[in-house]
This record gives structure tokens, sequence and C-alpha cells, in this order.
């Protein structure tokens, strides 16, 4: 093993973690490195697509933080950056993708006999990535501190010994009780895994930091720690939030007479992470809605994608959320569907397979939708047809994104009159009064092209944004800090 290797660990789920090893990777790339993000299991339905890298390697899912990670550390994405994906399909199931690729076998077996099972080929996509690569910076997931789990974690301690990591283990002080975390965490890690913590990292800190003290001194006299870094608050660092719908506060100011984009926050929502982007656009502003009342005054309403396409189908109907799209779509609004969006606003799920589940649509596009054994996950770039009508701007333009559904989707053969294609391959359709798009790529609002075209703006950058992570780590870690971390 090459690699000098820092890992990033939480006290909590949704402490810092994946943004600040984002930042990390940048740092080190800026300084000339060859730099890699490592994540062993990742638990979430925001995933991307990346190529094969060998004849061997056939490419597939990653996590999508690991591949954000990836692009701030300037490197190409592939699988060994998330050897583990656990996309979640209900509270006690989630199907598993290893090496990039879904694993029926594995999603069958338990929790804790297939920690066992993957150990080898995790540490074998660490091993191998580390050898091609000066820096790898890791996450871990949740808390070290689970005692538990511990027995079975494959993601942060058997990581971090693994890679003989030096760790940093970051605290959300807005929640509160933070030293409490700290302490707590380091005090049930073994003692053998307190000597990698390096430093400790306050996040999300509001006030005057003189405040915290004596609490640091404190801290470092009882475990020989230091607090290496207080984050001030950063509402918008400019990435996603690796899951969940992060933000229920409507963003961006209509006062202007902008635009109002309504998605719809369904239980199993995933690739939300591509709507980051419209939170930059000028005069936009973006609801995340759970209720018809949140849909009031939407110009327009957006389906997301679904790991659990009929079930939220379902919860859609019990919120009356189907009506209000109905009206919507019927005034002449805009309605677009992306992947599962796109077969709820169909005509018919079928589900032969017991994939996904089998339900009537939306009945807005005269489309049927058949699941089937195999998914479908690809790298697209194509191009718009004839669009027509409220989603005209689009025509012609060049569109790149990624493929990630288990369902086929076709149009219905007696209703054919009522639509049309507006991408080749199966990948979009239109109705005919214009209004209702649906896509099964993922990634519209994540080219700059269809951004353009749609709002006639240009958003800041991906790289912008890596850059910016990384002068705000520089400006507030303790001088020394981050070289020292990587110091032989």
């Amino acid at each position: 093993m090459a690699a000098r290797c820092v890992m990033v660990l939480g006290t909590t789920s949704g402490a810092g973690k994946s943004w600040l090893a984002t930042a990390l990777c940048r740092w080190y790339a800026r300084q000339g490195l060859r730099v890699a993000p490592f994540k062993a299991q990742n638990m979430s339905n925001n995933a991307r697509v990346v190529p094969a890298r060998t004849d061997a390697d056939h490419g597939g899912e990653i996590g999508s933080a690991q591949y954000f990670q990836a692009l701030a550390a300037r490197a190409v994405p592939d699988v060994r950056m998330n050897p583990l994906l656990l996309k979640p399909e209900r509270d006690t199931a989630s199907q598993v993708v290893l090496m990039g690729q879904v694993d029926d076998p594995l999603t069958r077996t338990p929790w804790r006999e297939r920690s066992a099972a993957v150990w080898p080929r995790i540490a074998e996509a660490f091993d191998s990535l580390a050898a091609d690569h000066d820096v790898v910076v890791l996450e871990g997931a949740g808390s070290p501190a689970e005692i538990n789990l511990m027995a079975s974690d494959i993601v942060n301690l058997r990581m971090a010994r693994h890679a003989d990591a030096r760790c940093l283990l970051v605290s959300d002080i807005d929640r509160g009780g933070a030293f409490a975390h700290l302490y707590g965490t380091w005090a049930l890690m073994p003692e053998a895994d307190r000597d990698r913590l390096a430093g400790f990292v306050l996040n999300r800190f509001r006030g005057d930091a003189l405040l915290l003290a004596p609490g640091p001194e404190q801290l470092q006299g009882l475990t020989g720690v230091p607090t290496v870094a207080t984050l001030p608050m950063w509402w918008q660092h400019g990435l996603p939030e690796e899951d969940g719908v992060f933000d229920d506060q409507p963003s961006g100011d209509r006062s202007a007479g902008g635009l109002t984009v309504a998605v719809l926050a369904y239980p199993r929502i995933s690739n939300l992470d591509e709507f980051q982007p419209l939170k930059k656009v000028p005069g936009l502003r973006l609801v995340w809605a759970r209720t018809p009342e949140a849909l009031a005054g939407a110009d327009w309403i957006v389906l997301p994608g679904s790991k659990a396409t009929a079930s939220d189908l379902a919860w859609l109907r019990a919120q009356g959320l189907d009506r209000a799209i109905a009206a919507h779509a019927a005034a002449g609004g805009r309605v677009l569907g992306i992947c599962g969006g796109l077969q709820m606003l169909g005509e018919a799920l079928v589900d032969p397979h017991g994939i996904d589940g089998n339900a009537p649509g939306l009945g807005l596009l005269p489309l049927v939708t058949v699941f089937e054994r195999e998914k479908t996950v690809r790298l697209r770039r194509t191009r718009f047809e004839a669009v027509s009508g409220a989603w005209s701007a689009l025509a012609d333009v060049p569109l790149s994104g990624y493929e990630i559904h288990h369902g086929q989707t076709a149009m219905h053969p007696q209703l054919a009159s009522q639509g049309r294609p507006v991408l080749p391959d199966g990948l979009g359709w239109q109705n005919t009064a214009g209004n209702v798009l649906g896509l099964y790529l993922h990634g519209l609002f994540e080219d700059a092209e269809a951004v353009r075209a749609l709002f006639g703006a240009q958003v800041p950058t991906l790289d912008a944004t890596f850059d910016g992570l990384a002068d705000y780590i520089d400006r507030h870690f303790a001088p020394g800090v981050l070289a020292g971390l990587i110091d032989p």
C-alpha cells in the first residue's frame, strides 16, 4: 500500500463527514498529489453511474458522495471508491450493490453474515486504489462507537486499521452535546484505536468561538486529542447532502416574479442530489412538497426518481397529491417526471418478477412500464428531438446523463396518439398538449446546456464549489494540521 490515508469519522450520522471528506480531497489534490476517496460501505439511494476501468471491471453504481469526492480529487470515479452500496427499499431491506453491480444473493443474506462475506472484496478494492494514489481520503459511516455493531463493522474502525489511517472525528455542535458526543465516542472506542484520532472537529458552529473555552482544552485533558478545527455554520456550501430531503425550507426568492419548482418528496426518493443546481438558479424558488398545499403556486411540478416506485405512488395517492398533479397538468402547468417519476406518469406499472409492484399510473403520459430482473445502469449522451409546447426550449439541446432503473417503458399501443418520443431509444416522452414531459435520464439540471436553455442562466460550476470547500477548511483548521495528517 503506497498511499497515506486520512479518515473522516463522525459522532453521528449527518455530522458532516461527506462534505469534509470532499473538501479534503480537493485540498490534497491542490498540493499536486494523486488523491482518491474511499467509503467501504455506503447506504444511500443517491447513486451515480461510473464507467468500467478494466475489462474485468464492469463499472456500475457508486454512492453520489464518493462520485463528487472523486471529482473534487480530480480523479476518475470508479467502483473501487465505494465497493459496497446499500440502496434502501423499505425500512428493513436494501438492495445490495457490490463493485458496481446488483448482487441478489447478498441482498438476501442477513447483515452480519453479509459483512463477513464482503470484507475480502472491500479490502481488495481499497488496496488496489491505494496502490494507484498518493493519498486516500476515507469516510466512515454513522459512528465508530456503535458497540452493538462493532463486531461486524466494516466501514469505520476495521477500515481505519486496514488503511493505517489518521482519523478526524467530527461532531455537529449545532445539535448540542458536541463535547459529550466526542468524549463518549472516544471512550467507547477500543483503546488501540483511540491512538488513530489526530483531532476533533466541531462542525456547524454559530456564535462567538471564544465562548467554547475552556471546553476544547478540558476535552484534550481527558482524551489527549486536540480540537483542530471549529467550522462556522455554512448554509450554502454548494454540495448536495448525501441522503434525505436535506432542506425542507424553500430555497430562493420569488419576490422578483421568478419561477417556483416543486419537487415531490416521497419516502423512497432517489437521486435527489441532481436538483442541487436549481438552488443556484437566479430567481428560482425550489420547494420540497409532501402535501397538496405545498404545490400551491408552483409553476413546475417534478416527480423525481424513486427506489420503490409503486410504493411511493401509493403514498402520493394517499396524500391527495395525484389529484393536485392532475389539476396542475389540466390547467396547462408543467409536469416533469424523471426515471421513477416518468414511470408514475404513465398508464400502468407491471411487475411480473416481484421487483417493485403493480399499480395503475397517473395517466398523464401514454406509457406502460414493465419491471425486469436486470437493472439498466449506463451513462448516456443524447439530444432532444422535436420537443414542443411548454418544453420547446429543449428542442435540439444535447443532454448528458445516466440511467439507473429496472423498469422498461414503451408507448401504450392503444394510446400512441396521445404522446410522442422526445429522446431516442425510449429515453423520453411528451404528451401531445406539450406540458407533461418524462425522462429516463438523470442529470437534466446538471447539464450546463440544458440549464441555459431552460432558465437562460449559468450556475456556478462544481469545480468552483470544490475550490471553495478547500479554501474554507484551509482557513479554519489549525495551521499545519492538514499537511501533518499525511506526514510520513
